[in-house]
């Protein structure tokens, strides 16, 4: 029986203990070889957390682990690099010292392993002498992982002070890897929004963003292509769970779960935690919202007047949806950022069409936050 990695995050989990992978490899190789820093924004239990883990296990030299994947052809050095893993998720972030405890936390970990100076004395420091040391012990210089380092800003989107405190903090803090980018192999960031990795990253004079970026559309979530290469198995045991033939199995997966398009004329993607829920169960559900509404989200729609129930069909201009609005003045760039709008298409006189992206998002859409945008008006 294929096993499905629900809720596993972990690349070296998901390879020894035989889960299936839809390969995502070759992106790894090709970043890694072109470019050095890179941003990555998408929706939610979308795959970005198993991508860093990927991207990891590849720095650290971990060859046992990519056996019969796309990398494997490409890749014949296999250098060992040190890995620094910065996981921002996992932090609880309600008042102002939770973030100064976060990162304390983490340095921490990284200083039993590379030492630290008493003259390091705040996060900043820190992280500069952890860097500094890892490239002299090692020889090599550091990869930088930091997945979604947006969650402090979005827990605190309703509360400004704390917000901007914590901006501020971040900014600060990663603005070491442009002070120590002789010692830095590779960095890549990911977050749901877009919004403040300009101003948090810019003294990186930004790094690389490949969120609509036509070569990575694909870098997460499962296309067309993979569905088939990696699936149909899966697609025919749940046809005969549900006493429907094979084409029409597909097409009701397209309804439910494709329709992602993260830039114009792009392949469509399908929500990889709905389609890898629904065939380890057997049946058709709402898995991705049964996961519960993200509170950044109800809260900005009830701070925003905006007609939500016209959403099905919507026109902005390209401008909007790479906003840099660090205020999120408007909803509809991080309707589209978290994956409840999509692009459907482009009128040459109103702009670029957004819709639901299938008949999950939709239904949860208005099962769950359209009541929260009314709680404004009411």
């Amino acid at each position: 029986m294929m096993k499905y990695p629900i809720g596993i995050q972990s690349f070296p989990d998901i390879r020894e203990r035989g889960f299936v992978y839809v390969d995502k490899t070759a992106f790894v190789y090709q970043m890694a070889l072109m470019g050095k820093y890179y941003f990555l924004s998408r929706p939610r239990r979308f795959g970005k957390s198993l991508l860093v883990s990927t991207m990891e296990a590849y720095f650290l030299g971990r060859k046992d682990l990519f056996k019969g994947l796309a990398i494997e052809k490409l890749e014949t050095e296999w250098k060992k690099y040190p890995v620094l893993h910065l996981d921002l998720n996992a932090g609880r972030y309600g008042k102002e010292t939770d973030l100064d405890d976060f990162l304390n936390d983490s340095l921490a970990q990284w200083e039993q392993i590379y030492g630290s100076r008493p003259t390091e004395v705040n996060a900043e420091l820190r992280f500069k002498g952890v860097i500094r040391r890892a490239c002299e012990q090692s020889g090599e210089q550091v990869v930088v992982l930091v997945d979604e380092y947006d969650k402090p800003l979005l827990a605190t989107i309703d509360n400004k002070p704390l917000h901007d405190a914590y901006r501020n903090q971040l900014k600060a803090f990663f603005s070491v890897l442009k002070s120590m980018d002789a010692c830095i192999r590779f960095g890549f960031i990911t977050g749901v929004s877009k919004f403040s990795h300009v101003s948090i990253f810019s003294d990186l004079n930004n790094p690389d963003d490949i969120s609509m970026d036509a070569r990575y559309v694909d870098i997460c979530g499962i296309s067309e292509q993979e569905l088939h290469t990696c699936f149909d198995e899966s697609i025919r045991e749940l046809a005969s769970a549900n006493g429907m033939t094979c084409e029409e199995t597909c097409e009701k997966l397209r309804k439910q779960y494709d329709g992602y398009h993260f830039r114009e004329n792009s392949v469509g993607i399908y929500n990889p935690f709905s389609l890898l829920n629904t065939f380890a169960k057997g049946a058709f559900n709402d898995y991705w919202f049964a996961t519960g509404t993200p509170t950044f989200l109800v809260k900005l729609l009830q701070q925003n007047d905006c007609e939500l129930s016209e959403l099905q069909e919507t026109y902005v201009s390209a401008s909007t949806l790479t906003s840099t609005d660090e205020d999120y003045e408007d909803p509809i760039p991080v309707l589209f950022q978290s994956g409840y709008l999509t692009i459907k298409g482009r009128d040459p006189y109103m702009g670029i069409q957004l819709g639901f992206p299938n008949e999950e998002v939709e239904r949860g859409f208005f099962d769950f936050l359209l009541p929260h945008s009314r709680t404004l008006s009411t």
